[in-house]
């Protein structure tokens, strides 16, 4: 039997009565946008991360987009954010016309270094987004002090490849202004199509999302501000409430297997993403870095195992954001992207599979 990537199908076989029944439930009463289980599902997240409200949108991109319009971000404003990251970080930030503002990267995390914030922030700095990239959080209190000393500056966590993941014991989403994750099929928690959710401990922001999502209506047929179609579907809601059934088993099996890639190349001398004291990672993919990345990837495609670049490209070398920030201004992430290189990672890995991936890394350390 071949290696999967990120085995969806093995994770659906245990819950597939639990997650049919879900959508059964959903077919019966017919209510496919804003029916129950979207509530239910908004209560079942925040009481998981901790956070006063949740939120449920269309996808996580549309979480990033909805966190921005609430704090009123408009054409000239400053955001800063990271160049190695999903392109939607930088995307919503243009959409609104506003400038992203690239920090570089810390070298052995990939995470935006926050000892490189404060000399970016300006008078025009509205907000702050850092990614927890490849399950792991940036380090959030420096981000949140350095936010605060220079005005209170909003602080919205793209945590959509973290769900599940804690620093210094606090759950991802829970630890700024704003979280916002993504249900994404491949993220650690993920529907069977495209969802989000959007957290805060702020009753005011958490009123104005309900209604950006809702094309900014505040009661039927009265619009107060500018907003999107941005609901998620009643259905998507189901199938992630049927999933959290065994999250928290996933979230621990994830940190095993990722831990047992840790040793494991540790010992065989092979440069990985360097995992933090204090921060727990759901090891949303396993990401190794390289210079030999083609010769890895050619001899893993012989053997019929798959691999993926989680970025081949920094934001700020694509034709539409060039003209934001320089390439040479973020030498380490320019880096990263010609290095790092994922690994087969799902909860259901076998060891088998896992040794023949570390065999196969032999001798190119």
């Amino acid at each position: 039997m071949s290696i999967s990537f990120i085995d969806l199908k093995q994770q659906y076989k245990p819950l597939k009565k639990e997650i049919n029944n879900r959508i059964n439930k959903v077919l019966e009463h017919g209510q496919y946008i804003m029916g129950p289980e979207v509530k239910e599902l908004e209560q079942k997240l925040a009481n998981f991360t901790g956070s006063k409200y949740c939120v449920t949108v269309s996808s996580g991109t549309d979480a990033l987009l909805i966190s921005l319009m609430s704090l009123g971000i408009k054409a000239g404003d400053e955001i800063i954010t990271t160049p190695f990251s999903f392109v939607s970080t930088a995307e919503v930030i243009v959409m609104l016309k506003a400038k992203p503002v690239f920090v570089d990267i810390e070298p052995d995390t990939c995470n935006i270094n926050a000892d490189l914030i404060e000399k970016k922030i300006s008078k025009k700095t509205k907000a702050i987004i850092p990614v927890s990239l490849f399950g792991q959080t940036s380090d959030m209190d420096k981000i949140n002090y350095i936010a605060k000393r220079n005005g209170n500056i909003p602080v919205i966590e793209d945590a959509a490849q973290s769900f599940g993941a804690t620093y210094k014991e606090q759950k991802s989403c829970n630890l700024s202004t704003i979280g916002c994750t993504s249900f994404f099929p491949s993220k650690p928690l993920g529907c069977y199509g495209d969802g989000g959710a959007i957290f805060t401990n702020q009753s005011r922001l958490a009123k104005l999302f309900k209604s950006i999502r809702l094309h900014g209506q505040n009661k039927r047929n009265y619009y107060s501000r500018i907003g999107i179609g941005g609901r998620m579907d009643t259905i998507q809601c189901a199938i992630v409430l049927g999933k959290l059934k065994q999250f928290k088993w996933e979230i621990k099996k994830r940190k095993a297997i990722g831990n047992r890639y840790n040793f494991l190349l540790d010992k065989i001398g092979i440069n990985r993403i360097n995992q933090v004291k204090n921060r727990t990672s759901v090891f949303s993919q396993y990401t190794i870095l390289t210079n030999k990345r083609n010769k890895i990837r050619e001899k893993f495609n012989r053997n019929k195992i798959p691999t993926s670049i989680y970025y081949p490209k920094t934001i700020n070398s694509q034709t539409p954001y060039k003209k934001f920030c320089c390439i040479s201004c973020t030498p380490n992430a320019i880096r990263a992207s010609k290095q790092v290189l994922s690994l087969p990672m799902s909860p259901f890995l076998k060891n088998s599979d896992q040794k023949q991936i570390i065999n196969l890394l032999k001798n190119f350390s």
